[in-house]
């Protein structure tokens, strides 16, 4: 009997030993590339990419722009509440994202983006300005959706620890990790990141090559869009807050230069008054010396002699 037993624990332990064979190569199908022997989406960078209430056309137009550029991103609904910003953290949290694109707008007409790492940090927040979309400049450069993007970025990011973060951050939310299920495995565009009065110009290249153009031809970058300009304000240690680990002393927020444009406007009316005072002031001190000897001042007196006559003539 107990020999009985054995074997039939025996068959079953093989039985066991078979079944699970299958499963453990599965899993190494999964995490391994066998054809390149390279690891496969081992980078898990997932980007939550919303909006707050109000934005206008154009931001939005950029906002999908964002999403076409960014294949590993994660949306959701726009943010209601302002005044609540570590909402999109806990938003983060669910979605299982670990950076975060929030982009704000105020007044209508002001953009600021949200850069980060979540739930952690650091974070940048940047004013941008001078957006052109894609469908809005037309323009000739096309490129695959989801299609790996090469980064080129200024040497004048390695001169300074904060512009190294910045350099950082962009790169972990633009950079399409290797391997990801909705990105394609070419590379036929870069984007282009330009340091420019401590300003950053982001553009968007397609990559031709001179096979595509002919022999004659060398490889060719043609823009595709979108165009922006980042204005960095200030660098965060939390994600989306905390405390301050940089702050541009040279950024001016646009209601202050709005307030002074209107300002100037406004004085217009005091302006041409002091002008007209100063010429008045200007004539008074230069006034024209009068020629006796000039036919106005020779001739004046004998005309109203000839007049005094002819009344007296008359009488």
């Amino acid at each position: 009997m107990s020999k009985h037993l054995q074997k039939m624990g025996k068959r079953k332990h093989d039985d066991l030993a078979e079944e699970s064979e299958p499963i453990e190569m599965e899993e190494e199908m999964v995490t391994t590339n066998t054809k390149e022997g390279f690891s496969a989406y081992t980078n898990k960078q997932r980007v939550l990419i919303i909006a707050s209430r109000g934005i206008t056309a154009r931001y939005r137009y950029l906002l999908e722009d964002f999403k076409k550029l960014i294949p590993h991103h994660k949306k959701d609904n726009k943010l209601d509440d302002k005044s609540d910003i570590q909402a999109v953290n806990e938003i983060a949290e669910m979605k299982s994202c670990n950076q975060v694109m929030y982009l704000e707008t105020r007044k209508h007409q002001d953009l600021y983006m949200y850069l980060g790492k979540t739930p952690q940090g650091p974070s940048v927040k940047f004013h941008v300005v001078n957006i052109h979309t894609m469908d809005e400049l037309k323009l000739t450069g096309n490129c695959m959706i989801g299609s790996r993007p090469l980064l080129n970025f200024d040497a004048g990011f390695d001169r300074s620890a904060h512009l190294q973060l910045i350099k950082s951050i962009l790169s972990d939310t633009f950079g399409t990790p290797l391997g990801h299920p909705k990105s394609k495995p070419f590379l036929d565009r870069v984007m282009s990141f330009y340091l420019i009065k401590n300003n950053i110009w982001v553009r968007n290249y397609q990559i031709v090559d001179k096979s595509e153009h002919g022999k004659e031809k060398e490889t060719q970058l043609i823009e595709i869009g979108p165009r922006f300009v980042l204005i960095p304000i200030r660098i965060f240690l939390g994600s989306l807050g905390g405390p301050t680990l940089y702050q541009n002393a040279a950024f001016v927020s646009p209601n202050e230069e709005r307030a002074v444009s209107k300002k100037s406007k406004g004085n217009r009316y005091v302006d041409r008054v002091q002008q007209q005072s100063s010429r008045k002031e200007f004539l008074s001190e230069n006034t024209k010396l009068v020629d006796e000897l000039s036919s106005k001042s020779v001739f004046r007196d004998d005309d109203n002699d000839d007049e005094d006559d002819e009344d007296d003539d008359e009488e």
